[in-house]
């Protein structure tokens, strides 16, 4: 094909001569600029009227958009196709970048700069319309330039989405990360010191082993660490159990216990904090009743480790059996099937064949929940007392009294060390071991039944833990519907009043509640994330998985790396790195659609390798020699197996975008202000009631939004349909009698 480069070339084009070149004021969304003095007003005038009007560092990115054009009508295969898209696409970008870091609002950004060629008598702001979309022009340009040259087979959609993955997480992950990790190695005096990092490192504070009490904290490394621990193995087993349950019994209400295991996700986590210190705190429902019928004095053992194990279980498993569930439905019924034949019980049946292909979603899980437990803010805040992790001490660095960005640093980066070495343990276990269990046949069989033990124990933990669920959220949808949480418990309405009331105006309906505003600000922001995570994580895990490429292995950490970093990092890592140009985007919808694609694409990413290590690639190969390309069988052919692991991607992303407290409240502004920081503010004067309806209403949203997504994604099929069994077993007999 011929020029197949073109449209990128007229997109770079489009970018540079027609959209305006800078931030636009009034926001990324608005198109007020159409009638403002575009396209001659200095504020909205594309890069070519830039350039004329004194911004003359614009015009040498005319050349790598105007080189292209002397080879439209080559083909492929000549060298210099691939040769100039490289150079231009390359040049353009790499140019395009450092003009945007080197001028800022102020001039040369560099004082070495301005000594040497003296003050500037122009400046620039942050990327606009025209400067992303010529970015992305040269960043398109430079892969298809690699896969002209044979990259990746000459495939130019992996090449691409290589690239592009790799921008991105360079430029909302690694870049941001950086800005936050580099002051880890900063003085006081604000130069560059060793000394600096060892000195916040080795303290006490950090890696102290005595105890006091039962419930005092170790140093709180050993405390993160056990607790992540801890999390992980039982979330995981939790998760486990539950998609057995959901997948190989007959239980009469497994799809109500299915819907329970979603509840603890889409519930702000200070939420279940404080809903499990009304039954188990000193004055708690539970704490009074066992004292007054066993004479027991009431305890404290909800505020620490306990408690806030208690806590991260119930947030996350819902996370292990979202990804556990497409593993276990995905283990092929006919290697079941072929065990018991040969005479194995269904017991060996299951340790023996089906455990051993689920490592991966079982690994996969563990991982998660190891993440979580120490990224965690909201549970140890709620419940923590005295015993401290990295995630609150972080954030105390940093917003206390002590405002101590080189501390908060340093325990970042000691909790990444932490988190990457799950990440490794991972790795060695699952080795290079082959699960695949979906192939290119139908299954006509059906799934092993379970052991009548483990039947019986899987029952034994889920029923009970599902009671507990029911519990916390009872206690939560009561306390919207009393004056006073714990203390005057007359019924009322008016807490859901204040939030979310409707009236009649002038010109219409009129949202008078005090909630409705922060309510569409974060449905819009999460509807917007969602789609966008799910897609980005389930693309990353299609190159991870099916495509060989050098640096693979780091490639894979860069889209891990944000999950690792607790939300209160990433928070400020946004503010110090998107606040001055080239990237301004403080105080925007947009950073916040950001933050949660890049927080959250690590879920997609896990879930869709877990899912995609069971297809078998001989569906890809056979796909690709019918003609099809890669992304045509991506669509096509890998998609449709992968829906568990896409609603898995969907639910997960959106529901976090509306709960996540950490990363959100340093993003938040008044025009954009989210569910979580609103709630936050309610409780934090005194508030609860509405807090809790606020929090209520939430729940049904996400619990409808979860619905929808399963509709519209639907059910993997990898059974024949009984139907058309019976119709194949009728033509058959028809046959017969005909002969």
């Amino acid at each position: 094909m011929r020029a197949a480069f073109l449209p990128w070339l007229i997109l770079g084009w489009v970018g540079f001569a027609v959209l305006p070149w800078y931030l636009v004021e009034d926001g990324f969304w608005a198109f007020q600029w159409l009638i403002d003095g575009y396209p001659l007003d200095s504020d909205y005038a594309p890069a070519l009227v830039q350039a004329a009007l004194g911004n003359v560092w614009l015009f040498p990115l005319l050349l790598p958009l105007l080189a292209p054009l002397f080879i439209t009508r080559r083909t492929k295969t000549d060298p210099d196709y691939a040769r100039v898209l490289i150079l231009s696409g390359g040049f353009g970008l790499a140019y395009l970048l450092a003009q945007g870091f080197i001028v800022g609002i102020g001039g040369w950004e560099y004082a070495f700069l301005e000594n040497l060629f003296g003050p500037m008598d122009s400046r620039q702001y942050g990327m606009g319309y025209g400067a992303l979309l010529t970015a992305a022009s040269f960043l398109v340009l430079f892969t298809s330039g690699l896969a002209a040259a044979g990259c990746l087979r000459g495939d130019v959609f992996v090449t691409s989405a290589i690239g592009i993955i790799i921008a991105l997480v360079a430029t909302f992950v690694f870049l941001p990360v950086g800005k936050v990790l580099i002051s880890a190695f900063i003085s006081e005096t604000g130069t560059y010191a060793l000394a600096a990092f060892g000195e916040n490192f080795f303290t006490r504070k950090i890696w102290g082993l005595a105890c006091v009490t039962t419930t005092a904290s170790c140093g709180v490394a050993w405390n993160s660490l056990f607790l992540a621990l801890a999390t992980g193995f039982s979330t995981t087993l939790l998760g486990l159990a539950f998609a057995l349950v959901a997948t190989r019994t007959d239980f009469r209400w497994k799809k109500s216990l299915r819907t329970l295991t979603v509840l603890p996700i889409i519930t702000p986590p200070f939420v279940i904090g404080l809903a499990l210190i009304l039954l188990f705190g000193r004055a708690g429902t539970v704490t009074q009743f066992a004292s007054d019928l066993l004479g027991i004095e009431p305890g404290r053992w909800l505020y620490g480790l306990p408690g806030i194990w208690l806590a991260q279980t119930l947030s996350f498993t819902p996370i292990a059996f979202l990804v556990l569930i497409g593993v276990v439905e995905g283990v092929s019924p006919s290697m079941e099937e072929a065990s018991q034949t040969l005479g194995a019980s269904r017991w060996n049946t299951f340790k023996r064949v089906s455990l051993p292909l689920m490592r991966p979603g079982l690994a996969n899980a563990f991982l998660i929940g190891f993440i979580e437990s120490m990224a965690d803010f909201g549970n140890p805040m709620v419940l923590g007392g005295n015993y401290e992790v990295l995630s609150t001490e972080i954030f105390f660095a940093i917003v206390g009294a002590q405002n101590d960005q080189g501390r908060a640093a340093v325990l970042a980066i000691l909790l990444l060390c932490f988190t990457l070495s799950a990440f490794f343990a991972q790795r060695v276990w699952l080795g290079k071991k082959s699960y695949t269990t979906v192939a290119g046949k139908a299954e006509s069989g059906a799934h092993a039944g379970m052991n009548p033990l483990l039947r019986n124990i899987c029952l034994g933990v889920t029923i009970p833990w599902a009671a507990f669920t029911l519990a916390i959220y009872g206690m939560i949808l009561f306390g919207g519907f009393v004056i006073s949480w714990g203390r005057d418990h007359s019924l009322t309405l008016q807490h859901y009043s204040n939030a979310f009331s409707v009236g009649w105006a002038e010109h219409g309906l009129h949202w008078e509640g005090t909630a409705w505003d922060s309510f569409w600000t974060t449905i819009t922001i999460s509807a917007i994330a969602a789609p966008l995570t799910a897609a980005l994580g389930l693309l990353t895990s299609f190159l991870l998985v099916r495509q060989k490429f050098r640096g693979k292995n780091l490639f894979e950490f860069g889209t891990m790396l944000s999950f690792a970093i607790p939300g209160t990092v990433i928070g400020v890592s946004y503010i110090l790195a998107f606040n001055v140009p080239p990237f301004e985007l403080t105080g925007t919808g947009v950073i916040l659609v950001l933050c949660f694609i890049f927080r959250n694409m690590p879920v997609g990413v896990r879930g869709g390798i877990a899912a995609m290590t069971q297809l078998d690639k001989s569906l890809d190969e056979a796909s690709l020699t019918l003609g099809a390309n890669s992304l045509t069988t991506l669509r096509r052919v890998i998609l449709p197996l992968l829906r568990p692991a896409i609603i898995a991607a969907l639910v997960y992303s959106f529901v976090r975008a509306i709960t996540s407290v950490s990363a959100v409240i340093f993003l938040v502004s008044a025009d954009h202000n989210m569910a979580t920081s609103y709630i936050i503010g309610l409780v934090e004067n005194g508030q609860y009631g509405i807090a809790i309806a606020y929090s209520s209403v939430l729940i049904i949203v996400m619990l409808l939004a979860i619905f929808l997504v399963q509709k519209v994604v639907g059910e993997r099929k990898l059974r024949r349909d009984n139907r058309l069994e019976a119709v194949s077993g009728k033509s058959n007999s028809l046959k017969e009698k005909q002969a």
